[in-house]
């Protein structure tokens, strides 16, 4: 955040800054829950963001399934502008600035800062190459600054409290903290907010309570479909983006969703291929036409003749996707299709697909 905030602050006039609440990933309802309960934090970490480099005006795009997120911001926005908070000459100083609402148009990719830009601009939502950077050429053109809500959410307590007594809260390497959702087959399903470096474990069991009866846990998705799937016995491992990248994962939104024994391995390949077919913007060829060909080998898996064939096509597939993707999309469905087939490993080689309760 301060980086992006210093090199936007270093561009030449006007400058933008923006607010990320397109919270698209299955599992992951941490952004709503602040848009909808707190949206004047949301605005004051915004309007922070604007006075530190020096923009008078800022975004947030809030994805078109959070029409409740949408109206309380919009509510909120009015009532700052009543009291003062935005608009010109915001409480006699000499700086001016306002909060536009805008509303996405559904699509998943519209989270990936350059596709949320075209976005904004009334343009597809389609990721671009870069550089050039968003803090050189963003909104408009112009330089802006995006930042996710929840990181917002944080600002107005970092300004008020110091950076230091931040910085001492969560990990050295990885100070703060996070929102985490808990799915709903956990039995105290909900949003938590812990610190950076406590194990899974601790969210999975002491939080999470574990899982509803007569569930079993089989694997856990930690970060959404682009993060990644670990088994039970991996839960002692730390919230923090290096322990969970080495460990085939990804940290993402954070938030966990418990897979469970009923679901088949072979649904939950074909689903994760589906969902990367469903939501690529198309822009690259890598990305279209790759997670496509993954969703046509995943249905071959239903042969158990046919297995092994297939699961060795997969790894140059993911290797073109890891590769030559534009942007991060195309990895994640890479790194969350890996790290399944690492889990799920002895009961691909056996590939069945038998009808099941679909529980995750």
């Amino acid at each position: 955040m301060a980086k992006k905030w210093s090199m936007t602050a270093g561009e030449p006039a006007p400058r933008y800054v923006v607010g990320n609440g397109d919270e698209g990933d299955p599992g992951s309802y941490g952004d709503r829950l602040l848009m909808e309960r707190d949206p004047h934090r949301i605005l004051e970490g915004l309007a922070l963001a604007g006075y530190a480099v020096g923009a008078r005006h800022g975004l947030i795009l809030v994805r078109s399934e959070y029409p409740t997120a949408a109206d309380r911001l919009r509510a909120a926005v009015a009532q700052a502008r009543e009291a003062g908070h935005l608009g010109e000459r915001v409480h006699g100083s000499p700086v001016d600035f306002d909060v536009e609402i805008v509303v996405g148009a559904g699509s998943y990719v519209a989270g990936e800062e350059t596709a949320l830009l075209h976005a904004l601009a009334g343009l597809r939502a389609a990721v671009r190459a870069r550089p050039p950077y968003p803090t050189s050429h963003g909104f408009l053109g112009r330089p802006t600054a995006v930042n996710n809500v929840e990181t917002l959410a944080a600002v107005p307590w970092i300004v008020r409290h110091g950076g230091a007594a931040y910085a001492r809260l969560g990990h050295p390497d990885e100070p703060g903290t996070k929102l985490v959702c808990l799915s709903q087959r956990f039995r105290r399903p909900g949003v938590y907010e812990v610190e950076f470096g406590v194990p899974l474990r601790y969210l999975v069991d002491d939080l999470g309570g574990g899982l509803r009866e007569p569930y079993q846990l089989r694997a856990v998705q930690v970060g959404g479909p682009l993060g990644g799937f670990l088994t039970p016995d991996q839960l002692d491992l730390p919230l923090l983006t290096k322990a969970l990248t080495e460990a085939g994962a990804a940290l993402g939104h954070a938030s966990l969703v418990a897979v469970d024994s009923t679901v088949s391995a072979v649904e939950i390949l074909q689903h994760a291929w589906a969902f990367g077919a469903a939501e690529s913007c198309g822009a690259c060829t890598p990305c279209r036409v790759g997670t496509r060909r993954g969703s046509e080998l995943a249905e071959r898996l239903g042969d158990p003749e046919q297995a092994a064939e297939v699961l060795a096509d997969h790894e140059p597939l993911l290797e073109v996707l890891n590769v030559a993707s534009l942007c991060a999309f195309g990895r994640g469905v890479a790194c969350a299709v890996h790290s399944l087939l690492r889990v799920y490993a002895d009961e691909l080689h056996q590939a069945t697909a038998p009808t099941s309760n679909r529980g995750g």
